[in-house]
């Protein structure tokens, strides 16, 4: 038999011939070099970066919902009685909604926020869209994205978690501000979503017998249109995307307007949100053509 052979023929391999301990030393060895203490702590770091990216994608949801929830309540306003109980339960809704943005707040202190901004911007978007929509019913005017942002500041009583820890003597503790500021693409999606919440908001109003407020939407959106042309596709990409949905909702509340003031009163009640479903071919040729 081949001194280099083992029974039944099989060679050994050449690591076989080291004893067992030392081999075990050797891998103690390299799980304590410095190259693999180096990589457990990048593994460390992606994992609470993992964790915290999932919680704030959970958040974001939660904020989405709500938000929509308090959209779907203020379309519910369809006379002047009721207006101020509903914009009170909106007002309450919100506030709900802003205490879920103070958990993104906090998530984010000391962050980043261009690194998590994928996980928490649909929420965002969606809560402009509905303080935006409140705001408009109250003023018929466009909220600024500086007065969203101021709030979005938020303290310690905000919060609820009042410190427990007395202050020392002769200084008083400084209160713990958390801010969340909603970035400029944000704001511009918000607000092109709501375009097609104020279209809605004509149906509503006009299938009420409301002919003012159409009138009133078609001055509104055309001055927020022309505002993104000016930005046309200069923008990121998902506002020129939206821009084609601004545009329909815009020639349907101009098409309803002008009807209503054509044919005014002939038109029975009841029928009145029929005229929104006119179609506007012209839109489509235009937007082939281009």
């Amino acid at each position: 038999m081949n001194g280099k052979e083992g029974p039944g023929g099989f060679r050994k391999r050449k690591h076989d011939t080291f004893p067992h301990n030392q081999r075990r030393e050797g891998k103690d060895a390299s799980l304590s070099s410095p190259v693999m203490l180096a990589f457990k702590t990048f593994q460390q770091e992606l994992d609470t970066r993992h964790d915290k990216y999932e919680r704030l994608v959970k958040l974001s949801r939660d904020i989405t919902v709500e938000s929509k929830r308090t959209i779907f309540l203020l379309h519910r306003i369809t006379s002047a009685p009721d207006m101020e109980e509903i914009l009170t339960e909106s007002e309450s809704k919100l506030d709900g909604v802003r205490q879920k943005i103070l958990q993104v707040a906090q998530e984010l202190s000391g962050e980043d926020m261009h690194q998590f901004h994928r996980a928490v911007t649909t929420g965002l978007q969606e809560y402009v869209e509905a303080v935006s929509f409140q705001h408009f019913i109250k003023t018929r005017s466009l909220i600024s994205m500086e007065e969203i942002n101021k709030q979005l500041t938020f303290t310690a009583e905000d919060s609820g978690k009042e410190s427990k820890t007395p202050p020392a003597d002769g200084q008083e503790k400084q209160p713990v501000t958390w801010r969340l500021k909603i970035t400029p693409v944000d704001y511009l999606l918000g607000v092109a979503d709501l375009t097609g919440e104020l279209m809605r908001m004509c149906i509503n109003s006009v299938g009420n017998g409301d002919i003012d407020t159409p009138f009133e939407v078609s001055q509104f959106l055309r001055q927020v249109y022309d505002g993104f042309s000016f930005i046309g596709n200069t923008g990121p990409y998902e506002v020129s995307k939206k821009l084609y949905t601004l545009k329909q909702s815009l020639a349907k509340v101009e098409n309803a307007c002008y009807a209503l003031k054509v044919r005014g009163s002939e038109i029975p009640k009841h029928m009145l949100a029929d005229v929104f479903s006119v179609k506007t071919d012209m839109i489509d040729q235009e937007e082939s053509i281009s």
